[in-house]
């Protein structure tokens, strides 16, 4: 068996809904077994065939065992392994990789990995009640202010901070919040997110469920006017409400198979997963540590950053991407902006919304989706290859690669055009980087 690539077969996700949103009533279980279902059916298997299942969740509240109760939820055999990944906004993606490591070592052919979130169900919590309370004030813990347990810096000071530390302004966020919407309403309207979107049935007090289809948080009247009145946020230098995405709901669902599972039941992949990394480093480096994780993931996947055709590096705060790509580009501010040129071609979290648990997974599937676009319009025989990476908890990161095997005449071609690096002789990742 190849112990080098994962195949992913399927990948699919809900709307993401707004805070107090359409999804506000889900259950973690409930969304992401819909989810799941959802990613089961489009792979073309049984629910049967799915060894194992890992869940990225951050925000549980007061639940526990989401993966198990998702398995059963989605209708996978209970005598199957399921376990619940809580690597903060790296989870989903966390689980996607944990995942493919037990198919790349043989413990399984056939997993489901994803994420789901509700931030809109997170409760408050009364931690000092356990053995009564004398008279005095009741404290409620609210975890939605989301700041580092150790050192209770908010996650938006800690990111400013680095930001204006690498020298990105608060008006640099402000732009990259506005691209962020704009590029998302272009892609809706090109219907890219067709291929990853289901409709969630959602349950109504009296009548029929209500059929939910859209992400709820893009903004199409975002204007960089409207954006520099806004406040920041918890004392950060640099922070808003407008440059950051809103608190989320959604779940996102991939199958993987080994290459050989795939091919023994005909699955054609979607995508293949190259490698992946982890990354720690000191609590404050949020908007920085992506950048580090990627640079852990191409030396793993033997390529350069010049070899990558997408570039995926979630929004958590605008000023996440604009430093990480200017760290990718060795502090040279023209490289910067050539990799931000294919960063988050679709718009990023700050428009499409962050469910934290099931972000990290949604951005493997939205570029993934791109680059088979990509390379079906231009026709192009070489591989496509793309990069995602983002920041989550005290000092965390994570990345994963993926390829698009070359156009090999089955899909349509939409459009001759070809880029010049297209339009040139195709290369092998090793001769591109030399």
């Amino acid at each position: 068996m190849s112990r080098e690539e994962v195949a992913v077969i399927s990948a699919v996700r809900s709307p993401f809904g707004k805070f107090g949103g359409t999804l506000k009533d889900f259950t973690l279980p409930k969304l992401g077994g819909v989810v799941a279902g959802e990613a089961i059916r489009r792979a073309g298997i049984t629910s049967e065939d799915v060894e194992e299942v890992a869940i990225g969740v951050n925000l549980p509240g007061g639940d526990r065992s989401i993966a198990r109760q998702l398995l059963i939820e989605a209708g996978i055999p209970t005598e199957r392994v399921a376990y619940t990944v809580d690597r903060a906004c790296c989870s989903s993606m966390a689980a996607v990789n944990m995942a493919s490591r037990s198919i790349r070592l043989g413990e399984v052919a056939v997993a489901l990995a994803g994420g789901a979130e509700n931030m809109s169900r997170v409760p408050y919590f009364l931690t000092d009640f356990r053995w009564g309370h004398r008279l005095g004030d009741v404290h409620l813990k609210d975890q939605l202010v989301i700041a580092d347990p150790m050192t209770g810096k908010p996650r938006a000071v800690q990111a400013g901070e680095e930001g204006v530390e690498f020298g990105i302004t608060r008006e640099d966020q402000d732009r990259w919040a506005v691209r962020s919407n704009e590029l998302y309403f272009k892609a809706k309207a090109a219907c890219n997110f067709k291929d990853e979107l289901m409709t969630i049935q959602v349950p109504q007090e009296r009548g029929e469920p209500i059929p939910f289809t859209d992400d709820e948080s893009p903004r199409a009247d975002v204007a960089l006017e409207k954006l520099a009145k806004v406040p920041t946020i918890y004392g950060s230098p640099t922070v808003t409400a407008g440059n950051a995405p809103g608190l989320s709901t959604g779940s996102s669902a991939v199958v993987l198979m080994s290459k050989e599972e795939a091919k023994r039941r005909g699955n054609e992949p979607l995508a293949t997963l190259l490698g992946w990394a982890m990354a720690s480093g000191h609590p404050d480096r949020i908007a920085s540590i992506p950048a580090e994780s990627a640079r852990l993931a191409l030396g793993k996947a033997g390529l350069t950053i010049d070899d990558i055709d997408l570039i995926e590096i979630n929004e958590a705060f605008a000023a996440v991407p604009l430093v990480s790509t200017l760290i990718m580009a060795g502090r040279d501010k023209k490289k910067a902006e050539a990799i931000r040129d294919k960063t988050n071609v679709n718009g990023g979290a700050i428009a499409i919304g962050h469910p934290t648990g099931a972000t990290g997974a949604r951005m493997i599937m939205t570029f993934m989706y791109e680059l088979r676009r990509r390379r079906d319009a231009a026709g192009d025989s070489r591989p496509y290859y793309g990069l995602a990476t983002l920041c989550g908890g005290i000092g965390e990161g994570e990345a994963v690669i993926v390829k698009v095997d070359g156009y090999d005449g089955r899909a349509v071609v939409a459009s001759g055009v070809r880029s010049p690096r297209q339009a040139g002789k195709s290369q092998t990742p090793g001769e591109a980087s030399r």
